[in-house]
């Protein structure tokens, strides 16, 4: 048992979901791609400032310039972007639990897309993940939730499905902590152009949540969680890293409901429960479908 790598699991997992809430803090005092430019510039600036420190080099491989440009893209700009401007209008639980279908989306666009074969395990799993994410949606209409909101939030998912499904080798190669600071750099200038046309002129509101939240989400979900992800990516696999994900429903509902006093009913606890079961189904199918391949 790689007891590290257990606790670099938990720890990207808790980090990950927690970023839901600090991001709710965040756009309740300040515009949403603002905010998010700026702490992509900083996370950025220390990630590249630190790997330098450290010897990195920015001469990367092909596949690693790949995954700067199509991560940067699709999980900074879109991913991060949609749901930071969802936030306005979406609880950071629910956004939480949105965000963790990404596995399953893996799966399931890989399954009707790529001719990737999913084991009936893993199809059991498909299936419970869109009867839990039913549940919740359904508890949540009952109470009232923005539409547009929950769009933004799903078309996040799917963007950083999509940058799963299409970059490889990003792990590899070493100078990851760079590779993290540059993707970083990709999102805060097409977050900057986004941002100028559409947020020019709105107030910030300098309160010490605010500080706190931008500082906690720079370092902590922008910085040393992704860093982590790469580093435990390269020592278990994809696949095997991947499991962590079903801890992200609950980690993120717990951490909401404790910091923000957000409401969760026995639909919402159940429907967690369903997804979290789901995406562990499709990640040991996978894990069985690598060993048996």
């Amino acid at each position: 048992m790689d007891i590290r790598a257990i606790f670099m699991g938990l720890a990207f997992a808790l980090m990950w979901s927690s970023a839901f809430t600090s991001a709710r803090m965040i756009v309740a005092d300040a515009p949403p791609l603002t905010a998010l430019s700026l702490r992509f510039l900083v996370s950025g600036l220390l990630g590249v400032a630190i790997a330098w420190a450290l010897g990195q080099s920015w001469h990367l491989s092909r596949a690693q310039w790949r995954s700067v440009v199509i991560f940067g893209l699709c999980q900074n700009a879109l991913y991060l972007g949609l749901n930071f401007v969802a936030m306005q209008w979406v609880e950071a639980s629910l956004a939480a639990i949105i965000a963790s279908t990404m596995p399953l989306l893996v799966a399931l666009l890989g399954w009707l897309f790529l001719g990737q074969k999913v084991r009936p395990l893993g199809i059991a799993g498909l299936v419970a993940g869109v009867i839990g994410v039913a549940i919740i949606m359904g508890s949540r209409f009952s109470g009232g939730v923005s539409l547009a909101g929950l769009v933004l939030c799903g078309l996040g998912a799917l963007a950083l499905a999509v940058a799963t499904l299409t970059v490889r080798g990003a792990s590899t190669g070493g100078n990851v902590l760079m590779i993290v600071g540059l993707q970083m750099f990709v999102g805060a200038a097409l977050l900057a152009v986004a941002a100028l046309a559409t947020e020019r002129g709105l107030p910030i509101n300098w309160t010490p949540r605010l500080i706190l939240a931008f500082a906690y989400t720079t370092l902590v979900p922008g910085l040393i969680a992704t860093w982590i992800w790469f580093r435990l990516v390269a020592r278990i696999g994809a696949v095997r890293a991947a499991t962590y994900h079903f801890l992200n429903p609950f980690f993120g509902v717990v951490v909401a409901a404790a910091l923000l006093g957000e409401q969760l009913g026995l639909a919402d606890g159940i429907g967690v429960a369903i997804v979290a079961a789901g995406i562990l189904a499709v990640q040991i199918s996978k894990q069985a479908t690598v060993r048996s391949g």
